[in-house]
C-alpha cells in the first residue's frame, strides 16, 4: 500500500515534459494510448456519458499574468519552447493562447503549473 502511495505521489509531481515522455513510453513500448484510455473510462460512466459527447481537445488560455509576471514568463517559455521575447509577448498580450488542441490531462497540468506561478488561466 505504501508503494502505491509513493507511486501516486511521483505521478502527481511529474512535469509536463515528463508526462509527455511517459505517454510516449506507454504508447511505444506497451501499446497503451493514455488519452484514449481516459476517454474510454469517462465514456464507461453509463447512458449519460454516451448521450453527451466528451470534449477531447482543449486550448490553454492565459488570461492574466498575475503578481509574479517574471515567473510566468519563464514558465511560458519552458512550456511552449518559445524564446524569451516570444514568451514575454504572450504574457504581455494576455489573454492569449499558450497551447491549443491538447488533451484534457495535459491542459489541466499546464493550467495547474501556470496558476502555481501566479497566472490566471482558463481552458476552452
Amino acid at each position: 500500500m505504501a508503494d502505491l502511495k509513493d507511486f501516486a505521489e511521483k505521478l502527481v509531481n511529474l512535469t509536463v515534459k515528463e508526462v509527455n515522455e511517459l505517454a510516449t513510453i506507454l504508447k511505444d513500448e506497451y501499446g497503451i494510448e493514455p488519452a484514449a484510455a481516459a476517454v474510454a473510462v469517462a465514456a464507461g460512466g453509463g447512458a449519460a456519458g454516451e448521450a453527451e459527447e466528451e470534449k477531447t481537445e482543449f486550448d490553454v488560455i492565459l488570461t492574466a499574468a498575475g503578481g509574479s509576471k517574471l515567473a510566468v514568463v519563464k514558465l511560458v517559455k519552458e512550456l511552449t519552447g518559445a524564446g524569451l521575447k516570444d514568451a514575454k509577448e504572450l504574457v504581455d498580450n494576455a489573454p492569449s493562447p499558450i497551447k491549443e488542441g491538447v488533451s484534457k490531462d495535459e491542459a489541466e497540468a499546464l493550467k495547474a503549473q501556470l496558476e502555481e506561478a501566479g497566472a490566471e488561466v482558463e481552458l476552452k
